[in-house]
């Protein structure tokens, strides 16, 4: 682990202090002290909230001067920020089907050109299970899956404030929101007013609640608030260390062979970055702004102490990088996002701890859980975070699989990420483009710019990937559903099968 930001001395010191005096405390102290912290017993409150395609690069304690993001910074100075953090799959609709259910999405079943949510997989979604505990449930904004017989299961939820589809940027066009439209006219901030309602009502019921709010920024096409548009008006952003086509070159063709290559033009990142960024920034600054009117309204009611705030993104962005625009690809900048974690339980906290473990967005369901003091079902693939809340160095993943299924055919791919290397087998091949392999050191080349793959010096740990990779394939195989076109892929990525046997749709 590493700090944030510099700690001094004086509160190093201070924290250790507690810590060693909190362990020596007779068991009838140490269990009022638990008490008075947990709000008198009370189960704790929950609040996720999570952003539609944040990079890391857009928030000011990942290490970006040009951005203000008082709020976010604040957050992961408070409690944990993890460094390691990816997305399963780095597109909404399998992205929120992994946070609800803590699965892999060939066990969803569910993404784009596939197929909704089946009602079994969804009745051991974080949110069913909360509510069946006796949490009062709430959700706004993006809920991005439709489960089958049941839509948006806005059912299933206590308070509703959630939208269809991509949703709108304009309150008033968010059927489920339209009452704060007249105060909040642009949807992000109205997501914070829902979100103050929510506490102020479930401090009211005196019921331990959990809160989840989906909001739509900074999602294109791009509709920052405008009453934020002085925050970075004709700002100059530094662009990232691997910005540009020169710096895709070494990327395999059946990456460039998507939308995402010709968005880097067709999105003005070649010739308008400040302009394009400045936007981009903006609606997250606007997030920032709403994240600071719901732990505000937890400090006003009293239960900031006994809550748990949890905040990310379904995906990242490739702004750029590499001569690339959007999303969906392996890279960094599209699989990897934010994630901080305040939990006040937590004797980290104030620290400003970086969690460097490997973690995914299949690990907020069970978390989730665990909070509530519950244990996630068995089919859930990800795990509680809980413990890294409370030792950063123990915990997380060995290895993740991240997947694309969507989008053009040769772009579809299985990646195995370890704690230190990413590996990706492309499979897909035609008379322009052959089958293909990178490998990179994220440990020493986090700007993924040299692929290890072609180097006859890392044979050895190619061979290791590969086999790291057979392994995450073996699981598709043996745990994917046989509905919504999932089975086929476990061919298809399948290394030592011969292109040639492998029939594209």
């Amino acid at each position: 682990m590493k700090p944030i930001f510099e700690v001094s001395p004086v509160l190093k010191i201070t924290n250790l202090l507690l810590l060693v005096t909190s362990a020596f405390l007779p068991s009838e102290n140490a269990s009022s002290l638990a008490t008075a912290a947990d709000g008198a017993g009370a189960k704790p409150n929950i609040v996720f909230l999570f952003a539609d395609d944040q990079n890391t690069y857009s928030v000011g304690c990942y290490g970006n001067k040009d951005v203000q993001t008082p709020n976010m910074d604040q957050l992961a100075r408070e409690g944990v920020l993890f460094d390691r953090h990816y997305n399963t799959t780095a597109i909404c609709m399998a992205s929120r089907a992994n946070v609800f259910t803590g699965m892999y999405e060939y066990k969803t079943g569910c993404n784009f050109n596939h197929g909704d949510m089946k009602s079994k997989v969804w009745e051991k979604s974080y949110p069913v299970l909360l509510r069946e505990a006796g949490y009062l449930t709430a959700f706004a904004g993006k809920f991005g899956i439709v489960v089958e017989g049941k839509g948006l299961c806005e059912d299933d939820f206590d308070f509703w404030g959630g939208s269809p589809g991509q949703t709108e940027y304009a309150t008033v066009k968010n059927k489920s929101m339209r009452k704060y439209a007249e105060k909040y006219p642009h949807s992000t901030l109205s997501y914070g007013a829902f979100g103050q309602d929510v506490i102020r009502e479930s401090v009211k019921q005196k019921k331990p609640f959990c809160l989840s709010i989906s909001f739509k920024a900074p999602h294109k096409p791009a509709t920052p608030d405008p009453r934020f548009n002085e925050i970075y008006a004709g700002k100059k952003f530094t662009k990232p260390q691997n910005f540009g086509r020169q710096f895709g070159e070494h990327l395999s063709p059946q990456s460039k062979a998507g939308r995402q290559y010709p968005r880097f033009t067709e999105w003005n990142y070649d010739t308008d970055y400040d302009g394009e960024m400045a936007k981009y920034h903006q609606q997250v600054y606007g997030i920032d702004v709403a994240i600071g009117m719901i732990r505000d309204q937890l400090r006003e009611q009293n239960v900031a102490d006994n809550t748990v705030v949890i905040y990310t993104s379904d995906n990242g962005y490739i702004c750029g990088s590499h001569g690339y625009g959007s999303k969906v690809l392996p890279m960094e900048e599209s699989a990897r996002v934010p994630l901080m974690i305040y939990d006040p339980r937590s004797p980290l906290n104030g620290q400003q701890i970086r969690c460097e473990q490997l973690t995914g967005n299949i690990d907020i369901g069970p978390t989730i859980l665990d909070i509530a003091g519950l244990s996630p079902p068995v089919n859930m693939d990800g795990k509680s975070l809980l413990g890294l809340l409370q030792n950063p160095n123990e915990g997380g993943h060995e290895q993740l699989a991240f997947i694309n299924t969507w989008g053009a055919v040769p772009t579809t791919s299985l990646t195995c990420l370890t704690k230190r290397y990413k590996y990706t087998y492309w499979w897909y091949g035609d008379k322009t483009m052959s089958p293909a392999e990178e490998l990179f050191d994220l440990q020493s080349d986090p700007l993924e710019l040299t692929n290890l793959a072609i180097s006859s010096d890392s044979a050895s740990l190619l061979e290791a990937m590969r086999q790291r990779y057979d392994q995450e394939l073996a699981k598709w195989n043996q745990q994917a559903v046989n509905y919504n076109d999932y089975q086929r892929y476990g061919k298809l990525f399948d290394r030592t099968i011969p292109l040639s046997s492998k029939k594209v749709k």
